[in-house]
């Protein structure tokens, strides 16, 4: 049986979670430690980097909608107990990964001059862009692939190993950045592209590591000629759950692009301010998001197994944490936003923006986390459209909106209120979206500890047999009725279906 389908829920997601911590942290700490080292060199290369952010989150995100098809389908696989299908299916999704990061990095190669200038990049900063982009376009595909493996190590009930191959990339960052940036132990001083190139060789480590994982300890990806024929019907499956994924996380780095060029507006010193804010926020939600990153995998694992019942109480455990946490950061942030503004910069102008944003903003962190458990939640139970229209209803509905309302009235600082606000209500909407799917769900499963199916009625077993081996709907079928407790006695009447009636057969 699949490890994240037995077990106490509680010790199983925090078990799950906790070695993610690190990793989780080694993933945001290679934006956090390009920016402080980067900041060393003055604000205009410190911009240079807020004017990247955008366009990074975009292609992030695109590899991980890919990542969550992916994982959706390789966990109900494992759930319902077939690893071929598993192998399979992450063996042909990494081959899209790579195909579609590319593709990708080649037309963002050659169209950095006109993206960074519509977000509003001057004739200072885009030479500083263009000498850190080209690099990472060049190594894209070693920023995707991770991504994607990372939660197939966690479906797998491995998440020391998935934390571990993420922090060797990150040390081997943090020991290449200063050399590289500055020109220690005799390397040229290569400014923006030594960060660049430092965390382009530090993911390649980790990708070597990846493989490793996967091929020889789960023997998990293995690329057999005769799944060629395959492939076009394993990526057709993964497009289905990973394009709206794609488009949920696309809306996020969109909407950053556009309040980007919208903060450019208040001068470099805004642009500078909010980037390093953005990675400062990255570290708060490192604890958070090492639980949600374990959300998806352990959800699908159970919808395929038909445990409903864990499904619910993992959905009120995230909850309970997530704004207990989000809470105490705000907390915090508000006490020492002026120490933290001084890890990144000395210049007045930036420090007072940044501090503004974060005694602002962070009010509003736990109820976006909970917005995006909401999300976790929703792709796990196969309702990825479901994830897709809440993100919408954040960016487009209310993000945006707010945010050029707040400009006008507020002017920098009302940027930044309107970013609470959207928090605070599309958090909202998260939880009582969930809490009626749940609820009005048609499956009920045994309690916890009891094996799959035992005692469940026959809406939770077609709800449990929704795809097939190769992650396709199937259509509804005649399930038997549920076994009665006593084999010897006489079946019990079903609906429609008197004591006198034959048996109804399968």
């Amino acid at each position: 049986m699949s490890v994240l389908v037995q077990g106490s829920v509680k010790r199983t997601l925090f078990r799950t979670a906790f070695p993610m911590l690190a990793g989780t942290f080694a993933m945001n700490a290679y934006h956090l430690a390009d920016t402080w080292f980067v900041a060393r060199l003055g604000t205009l290369s410190l911009a240079a980097m807020g004017f990247t952010f955008p366009v990074v989150m975009l292609l992030t995100f695109v590899a991980g909608g890919i990542g969550t098809g992916v994982t959706t389908l390789t966990s109900h696989a494992l759930g319902r107990q077939d690893r071929a299908a598993a192998s399979r299916l992450v063996s042909h999704g990494f081959a899209l990964s790579m195909l579609i990061a590319g593709l990708m990095a080649l037309v963002g190669y050659h169209t950095i001059t006109p993206v960074f200038s519509a977000l509003g990049a001057d004739a200072r900063t885009l030479p500083l862009i263009g000498d850190y982009m080209r690099t990472w376009y060049a190594g894209a595909a070693t920023m995707t692939l991770p991504m994607l493996g990372n939660g197939i190590l966690i479906a797998l009930g491995d998440s020391r190993a998935a934390s571990q191959f993420i922090m060797i990339g990150t040390l081997l960052n943090l020991v290449l950045d200063p050399i590289m940036i500055f020109g220690w132990l005799g390397c040229p001083a290569w400014g923006i592209f030594g960060a660049s190139l430092a965390t382009v060789i530090s993911q390649g480590v980790g990708t070597a590591w990846l493989f490793h994982l996967l091929i020889v300890k789960h023997r998990l990806l293995a690329f057999r000629p005769a799944e060629i024929a395959l492939i076009p019907e394993s990526w057709r499956n993964i497009m289905r759950f990973a394009v709206p994924a794609v488009i949920s996380m696309m809306l996020m780095p969109i909407s950053s692009a556009v309040i980007t060029g919208l903060v450019s507006r208040f001068g470099t010193e805004a642009v500078a301010a909010c980037g390093a804010a953005s990675r400062l926020e990255m570290v708060a939600f490192v604890i958070p998001m090492a639980l949600g990153i374990s959300l998806t995998p352990f959800i699908s694992q159970n919808f395929g197994a038909g445990r409903l019942d864990r499904i619910r109480e993992a959905k009120s455990l995230a909850m309970r944490f997530a704004l207990a946490y989000g809470l105490g950061n705000a907390v915090l942030f508000f006490l020492a936003a002026r120490h933290l503004a001084g890890f990144f910069t000395d210049d007045p102008a930036v420090t007072g923006i940044l501090v503004s944003y974060v005694r602002i903003i962070a009010w509003g962190y736990g109820m976006m986390e909970v917005h995006r458990y909401c999300g976790f939640i929703m792709t796990g139970l196969q309702r990825p459209a479901a994830a897709t229209t809440l993100n919408g209803i954040r960016v487009l509905v209310l993000l945006l909106p707010l945010s050029f309302l707040g400009a006008w009235l507020g002017g920098i600082r009302g940027i930044f209120w309107g970013r609470l606000a959207t928090d605070l209500a599309v958090g909202s909407i998260g939880l009582a979206w969930v809490t009626r799917l749940l609820a009005t769900h048609p499956g009920i499963s045994g309690p916890v500890g009891q094996p799959a199916g035992a005692g469940m009625a026959a809406p939770a077993a077609r709800a449990a047999a929704t795809l097939d081996p190769n992650g396709r709907q199937l259509p509804p079928a005649n399930v038997p009725p549920a076994p009665t407790v006593n084999p010897s006695a006489p079946p019990t009447p079903t609906d429609g279906q008197s004591a006198s009636s034959p048996e109804r057969k399968p």
